[in-house]
């Protein structure tokens, strides 16, 4: 979703996230990453760990490819976010990538995570005993768990249609995917951050209504959406951050969160003069999942 068209830093009214914080990096300045390097690390992950059908077109294959690290888009709780540019010496290809990197339990609190991991299950009685215990391994267990429910919830629904940003890779407790900003490095603002004008504001909460069906449809609640995990690239509507998504039929707090997240969206965009009805789109999600 790399685009040639700039965006602008966030107002210096622009709310404050209360999870987050967010740098805005460029690629011209180095200064802002560590500039480490590594072999890429997509022909290292078992095939099933990459990216569903079709490939875009600006994933670099070439397994002689060099990732380099040019600094942090995102901090938060359970995980951050770096930026990595992905580049080829044989073929000349590169491309921008994010890479989430989730903590262990020791060094996050994923905000009631109970409620949504209700209906999940841990196949390796192994890694259930280590969970339970809360041991080192366990708590490593924990962030990989999270890694791999969001990789998942990513892929169907990029498959699907739902704008989110293309899984690349994952890798223990490591997300590659789609960096969603320009070619220069400047990351997408958040919904949050962003002062659409009345025709965008309308475009922006039809393409919100369009995630939260197209999330209901495969049977799900996004479980914390927000104008804080939706990126405003240019004119259009990214979801992000999905590793809590929750089966409305399996989880037994499902539709309560399906109802939240409508609420949260719907109150955000009535606050900046769009009449729109929060229960009505949960009415739409609900005859779409149910």
């Amino acid at each position: 979703m790399t685009t040639s068209q700039p965006h602008q830093p966030a107002p210096a009214d622009a709310e404050l996230d209360p999870f987050f914080t967010f740098d805005y990096v460029r690629l011209d300045e180095p200064e802002t990453g560590d500039g480490s390097r590594r072999p890429t690390t997509y022909w290292e992950v078992a095939r099933g760990d990459r990216g569903p059908e079709p490939l875009p077109e600006w994933v670099v294959l070439d397994s002689g490819a060099v990732d380099t690290e040019l600094g942090v888009l995102k901090t938060g709780k359970e995980a951050d976010v770096f930026l990595l540019e992905r580049a080829s010496a044989l073929t000349g290809e590169s491309s921008l990538l994010a890479a989430k990197r989730y903590r262990d339990a020791t060094h996050s609190s994923f905000h009631r995570s109970s409620v949504y991991t209700e209906g999940r299950g841990v196949q390796r009685s192994r890694d259930q005993r280590a969970l339970a215990r809360g041991s080192s391994y366990g708590r490593q267990v924990a962030a990989g768990l999270w890694a791999r429910a969001e990789w998942e919830a990513l892929g169907a629904a990029w498959a699907a249609g739902v704008a989110v940003p293309y899984p690349v890779s994952v890798q223990d407790t490591e997300l590659l995917l789609e960096f969603v900003g320009t070619p220069d490095g400047l990351a997408a603002p958040r919904l949050a951050q962003a002062r659409p004008a009345p025709d965008l504001l309308e475009h922006c909460w039809q393409q919100v209504r369009e995630v939260v069906l197209g999330l209901a449809d495969l049977g799900w609640a996004h479980g914390d959406l927000s104008p804080y995990n939706l990126l405003l690239h240019g004119e259009v509507v990214v979801a992000i951050d999905l590793p809590q998504v929750v089966d409305l039929v399996a989880n037994p707090f499902g539709v309560e969160l399906l109802q939240r997240d409508c609420a949260t969206v719907a109150g955000w965009f009535t606050g900046r003069g769009l009449a729109v009805d929060g229960e009505l789109l949960l009415s739409e999600a609900l005859a779409v999942a149910l």
